[in-house]
């Protein structure tokens, strides 16, 4: 049986392999999915995501499956209960931002809609041909943390929006050789790893929507 062909960063533990060959990069629109994706991510801060996706089930049990609407309303024995859950990672200021977090996240008329936006409401199809290729940042992802501090967010700098655009699927960062580059564009072939330039620039333009 011939293994598929993934980005290198999955390794070989089953769940972050399970995570890559799933979710990584599956364009996401549903706003409770998404209000998730960028609670762990700002967990993430200065964590490796491993360690967040191993105690993911512990953060959903935690903050009532990341209903915004429940945690907007979290008080300080809410956050004092949280401070004594083993089962997710205990700092004081992500948990303070996650609330803080719920709370702008219901401030916004279409939340989805606004973190679309920073691709032109569709995903940009990378072609990256090593991880040394694939960038930390970008313009987009400067410009989504600055507009959702604005708006009363933490924990939104631009390497961990940039983390949220590839998760959710606003950009398709898996190499053009793993197997899931063609599946999340839809089904398509990935372009032909020799005809592209290893050029993090490089890029298809995304249609407007």
């Amino acid at each position: 049986m011939n293994t598929p062909k993934r980005c290198p960063w999955a390794g070989e533990d089953p769940l972050y392999l399970a995570y890559h060959d799933t979710e990584w990069g599956v364009p996401v629109h549903d706003p409770h999915r998404l209000f998730e994706l960028l609670c762990l991510e700002g967990a993430q801060a200065g964590l490796a995501w491993i360690t967040i996706l191993r105690r993911r089930e512990g953060y959903r049990a935690a903050f009532d499956g990341f209903d915004a609407r429940r945690m907007a309303e979290y008080t300080d024995a809410d956050r004092d209960r949280l401070m004594a859950d083993a089962g997710i990672v205990r700092n004081r200021a992500k948990i303070a931002a996650f609330i803080g977090n719920a709370r702008a996240w219901l401030g916004i008329e279409d939340p989805v809609r606004l973190l679309w936006s920073f691709v032109g409401g569709a995903p940009i199809q990378n072609q990256w041909l090593t991880m040394e290729d694939v960038p930390a940042t970008t313009d987009a992802s400067h410009a989504m943390s600055k507009a959702l501090r604005v708006l009363g967010f933490r924990f939104v700098g631009p390497t961990i929006c940039y983390a949220l655009m590839q998760s959710a699927g606003l950009v398709n960062d898996h190499l053009v050789d793993c197997f899931r580059y063609g599946q999340v564009t839809g089904g398509g072939p990935a372009p032909d790893a020799g005809m592209l330039r290893a050029d993090p620039q490089s890029k298809i333009v995304p249609r407007s929507q």
